[in-house]
């Protein structure tokens, strides 16, 4: 009986630690997704404001 319920236990444990992988990579990736998207609009601002300034 007892290593009946260690199995379903361990089962269930483990299925915890993919599904908590699987949440860590994608948070992993959004993060670098914003990140890149941040530097970009950062970038694209900042280059737009030089050339607005240079026509007057």
């Amino acid at each position: 009986m007892l290593v009946n319920f260690l199995n379903a236990f361990m089962s269930y444990a483990v299925l915890m630690l993919v599904i908590v992988v699987i949440a860590g990579v994608a948070m992993a990736i959004g993060i670098t997704m914003a990140k890149k998207k941040q530097e970009k609009a950062v970038s694209a601002a900042g280059e737009g404001a030089s050339d607005g300034g240079a026509g007057k």
